[in-house]
């Protein structure tokens, strides 16, 4: 895929994932949360550029960087989704100012480690942000179902911040 219509498809993903987790919304446990970041995923592992040849090592270390900053950063953004259930037994979430600082300091992260890429004179692929994004949709959407599970009791409003 080009670089631009990667590009594209990370800015809409994002925006739609936004979206939907600032509003409040049922969280169904029985939803295959895993299927998008999987898709982005294969989508990323499938460009041949996803590491700069010339610059291998530098190119893998920072890719390196980038997925374990997603991965905390996607903890994170786990932690700060508000949840709770409904007297009827629903399992509802929603996005908090937190989440929305936690995207924001994801966002400062990777504007960052392209920075240093840049500085680096690396060849950076666009694949290295969607794969980025599915490490993190993946394990925020984990955290989130980790957390939910502790919402065992139906019949009772319980809050989770």
């Amino acid at each position: 895929m080009s670089t631009l219509v990667d590009a594209a498809l990370v800015v809409v993903v994002m925006v739609l994932v936004l979206r939907r987790q600032m509003r409040p919304r049922r969280l169904d446990a029985d939803r295959r949360f895993w299927v998008l970041p999987l898709v982005l995923a294969a989508v990323a592992l499938r460009d041949p550029q996803l590491v700069d040849r010339g610059h291998t090592a530098w190119s893998v270390v920072l890719l390196g960087c980038g997925v374990v900053a997603v991965l905390a950063a996607g903890s994170v953004w786990g932690w700060t989704v508000r949840l709770w259930r409904e007297a009827d037994g629903a399992l509802w979430s929603q996005g908090t100012r937190a989440t929305l600082a936690a995207w924001g300091g994801m966002v400062a992260i990777r504007v960052g480690l392209f920075g240093l890429g840049a500085a680096l004179h690396l060849r950076q692929s666009s694949s290295a942000l969607l794969l980025s994004l599915a490490v993190l949709l993946l394990v925020r959407s984990l955290v989130v179902h980790w957390r939910a599970r502790a919402l065992v009791t139906p019949g009772r409003v319980t809050l989770l911040s």
